[in-house]
Order: structure tokens, then C-alpha cells, then sequence
């Protein structure tokens, strides 16, 4: 997505999920919630402001194969399931569910820095941000 890959949203990365979850990432403030159910929004208590957007063009599913678990406004703790979806169905409909991970307010630090790793797990850290 030109959106994604040029920058202009933000500093990030692109996440293949093997599961149909979004985690939270760090505790924070649920800010966002598209009401697709596709993508969501949280400010870490750090003051980052993360995106998730689960595949690309997924919201011309209109909510079909997205299950929120929190909504807009909900204070969540790290680890927290934010979201679930179906993955094979999402797939099967001929979307990819690639998903950007994307530092909004990447302009207020020094720098953002994506992992280095092939895969993660969980509890292991996507981005640094550099303050």
C-alpha cells in the first residue's frame, strides 16, 4: 500500500500474522477504533501513538470476518487481545492480511526503529521508539 510503504503515515513495520489477534502493545488508551472493525488506534501511556491496520483494502469488508474486544476509549494493558479475525476467511475473500504497525506521531522522537527479527512472539517488541 503506497500509503504505508512511503511513510507518510508514520514510521512502522509489516506484519505477516500466523493467528487472527492483535495484541496490545503496550498499555494504553484504545483512541481509535474504525467501525469496520479493520484497523484501530491506541496512545501508549508513553505517549506513541501506534496504528494497526490488519491487511490491506480489508475494509471494503465492512466489518465481515473482524471481531473487536475493546472499544474506543478503553484503557488496555500490554498483551491485552485488542481484536480477533478470521484469517483463512479474510484470505479466502482475496485479501492479504498483512498488517502495518505504524507510529503515527513518529515526527515527536528522535527515531523509530523496527526490529531486526524474522519472527515474534507476543511478548517481544516490534518497534523501539527513541526518545
Amino acid at each position: 500500500d503506497a500509503a504505508f510503504a512511503s511513510g507518510a503515515l508514520g514510521k512502522g513495520i509489516a506484519i505477516k500474522p500466523v493467528e487472527g489477534r492483535v495484541i496490545a502493545p503496550a498499555d494504553g488508551t484504545v483512541t481509535t477504533f474504525f467501525p469496520t472493525g479493520h484497523a484501530l488506534g491506541i496512545t501508549t501511556d508513553k505517549g506513541a501513538e501506534i496504528l494497526i491496520h490488519v491487511g490491506m483494502d480489508t475494509v471494503q469488508l465492512e466489518g465481515k470476518h473482524f471481531t473487536p474486544k475493546v472499544v474506543q476509549g478503553a484503557k488496555v494493558k500490554k498483551g491485552e487481545v485488542l481484536l480477533e479475525f478470521d484469517k483463512k476467511a479474510i484470505e479466502a475473500a482475496g485479501y492479504s492480511t498483512i498488517t502495518p504497525v505504524i507510529v503515527t506521531n513518529t515526527a515527536d522522537y528522535l527515531d523509530v526503529v523496527e526490529t531486526d527479527k524474522k519472527q515474534v512472539n507476543y511478548n517481544e517488541n516490534l518497534l523501539t521508539v527513541i526518545a
